[in-house]
């Protein structure tokens, strides 16, 4: 824990473990940024204008020590689905509109972060976010097949695309299929071997020397620009409106996973995490990447824990990270020849664990309506792929479609013993759920009419608002009218303020 960065500042100039860890996970960061291009339906190299200055910038605001910033899988899908109605997939119109919605990003993540709204990392329902990112896994895999496999997909939808790849294997491309077995070994195998080893650098390495030394035919990274950032803010803006909704989403979903990363790290550091804080630090580096010809991007998981792994002691760590990749354009020249194959298999190697079909079936023995609800956004991301934020839409919406409906139900246990009748409702009394308690008396009343008294226990229920309370006090009032002796028990501390006044003069206590 020694040189920790735990008082919010960065410390003047980086540690030893930073500029280990800063590198390290630039060497990774690298070759996932070009990956994750392509599932954005991005020029592989623009991948490498969002892993430059999006860490650089993240780090003077960031809460966490170890996240990293750069494009990660799940952002860069929502991206696709983003924009795909509005431009070809990697026509220069369709890179700049990636670099506006950047920007969008970027200011609704300031926004959050400013008014201090970062606990929405706390509330984004667990369901919803295990039937996307299953489903968005499932999708960006099968984007990433029929590369994989060297083939050229027949059909129009990703899953279409993987199913025709993976049902034709007399197109195969062998030279393809075997690197990308061989990457997959490197990355998945040698973590077994040590959670640093490089298996994604080797893989690149190798990739590089085959497509080199064996002239390569296959389908490449191809031709990089040289030099620098390109600086530029001659976007698309009258699209800007087409982007609003996207970009929200983006910002909310794609905060799940940094804000999950810092505050596990956070937790296991015993050091303070501020959610507000990480959203500046994220909107910032959307900002910086949309002014710099990059994509939407976010923290990643397997970077952030390169970085913690390797040393990093403070937030000069992303600093490095970003440094590292600027001082690389110039020479990224040098990926012209890797094999798009490699580049698919590292991006299938590290989003296959987000596939929990598993803990989507077991939700099922925990609670029938939120597996419902994580079920539906599985299927509905799948089915409306490319627009797989409206999958997410779907699941926000059948979600407090669900919360209201449980809202509205009011359960009222009976009891009625030696002419004594007893209520016990369960549940929100509020104006929509107190008809049924109403309800419940008047058949009690029907079905026990010998009963003289009448004991309302509110020690199960969960909540009263002013509405309720008034028709509580008309069950009284009824029950009274009736002849029976009535007495309300056990009521709960959070109502008291609220009930007293009103039930003085139905009670005459």
């Amino acid at each position: 824990m020694s040189g920790a960065d735990t008082s919010g500042t960065v410390p003047t100039r980086p540690g030893r473990g930073d500029l280990i860890a800063g590198i390290s996970v630039a060497f990774v960061l690298i070759p996932q940024a070009l990956a994750y291009a392509e599932i954005a339906g991005l020029p592989a190299y623009v991948g490498l204008y969002a892993a430059a200055l999006p860490p650089l910038a993240a780090s003077f605001f960031a809460s966490s020590r170890y996240l990293q910033t750069g494009p990660v899988a799940m952002t860069s899908l929502l991206t696709f689905g983003a924009l795909a109605p509005l431009a070809a997939a990697g026509s220069p119109e369709w890179v700049k509109l990636a670099a506006l919605l950047a920007l969008v990003v970027g200011v609704v993540r300031i926004g959050l972060g400013v008014v201090r709204a970062g606990v929405f990392a706390y509330f984004m329902s667990q369901p919803i976010l295990l039937g996307f990112t299953s489903a968005a896994a499932i999708l960006i895999i099968s984007s990433q097949l029929p590369t994989a496999l060297g083939v050229s997909p027949q059909g129009d939808r990703l899953l279409a695309q993987a199913w025709w790849a993976l049902v034709h294997p007399g197109n195969w491309e062998p030279a393809a299929v075997v690197m990308s077995a061989v990457t997959v070994i490197l990355v998945l195998g040698g973590r077994r071997l040590h959670k640093l080893f490089p298996g994604v650098l080797l893989a690149v390495v190798m990739g590089l020397a085959y497509s080199v030394l064996a002239d390569y035919g296959g389908s490449t990274v191809g031709e990089i620009p040289s030099g620098f950032l390109p600086f530029s803010l001659d976007l698309p803006w009258s699209d800007l409106p087409s982007l609003l909704i996207s970009g929200a989403v983006i910002a909310l979903i794609g905060f799940a996973e940094p804000a999950s990363i810092a505050r596990m790290f956070a937790a296991q550091d015993r050091e303070r995490w501020s959610p507000s804080r990480e959203l500046v630090s994220q909107g910032v580096a959307n900002l910086a990447s949309g002014i710099s010809g990059g994509f939407p991007v976010g923290g990643s998981f397997s970077r952030s824990s390169v970085a913690r792994l390797a040393g990093a002691g403070s937030r000069w760590a992303g600093a490095i990270t970003g440094l590292t990749v600027v001082a690389f354009l110039p020479l990224a020249g040098i990926l012209g020849p890797l094999p798009r194959a490699v580049l698919a298999a590292i991006v299938i190697s590290a989003v296959y664990k987000l596939i929990q079909l598993t803990q989507l079936y077991r939700m099922f023995r925990v609670s029938v309506p939120q597996a419902l609800i994580a079920w539906v956004t599985f299927t509905a991301t799948l089915v409306l792929s490319p627009r797989v934020e409206l999958g997410v839409i779907v699941g926000v919406g059948l979600g407090i479609a669900v919360h209201l409906w449980r809202e509205l139900v009011i359960r009222v246990d009976t009891e009625s013993v030696d002419g004594t009748l007893r209520l016990m409702p369960r549940g929100v009394l509020f104006y929509a759920s107190a008809p049924q308690l109403n309800e419940t008396l008047l058949d009690q009343l029907a079905a026990n009419p010998d009963a003289e008294r009448l004991i309302i226990d509110l020690q199960r229920l969960g909540r009263i608002d002013y509405t309720g309370a008034l028709a509580l006090r008309q069950v009284v009032e009824e029950a009274r009218s009736a002849g029976l002796r009535v007495e309300v028990v056990r009521v709960p501390d959070q109502t008291r303020e609220t009930l007293p006044p009103i039930w003085e003069e139905a009670l005459g206590d």
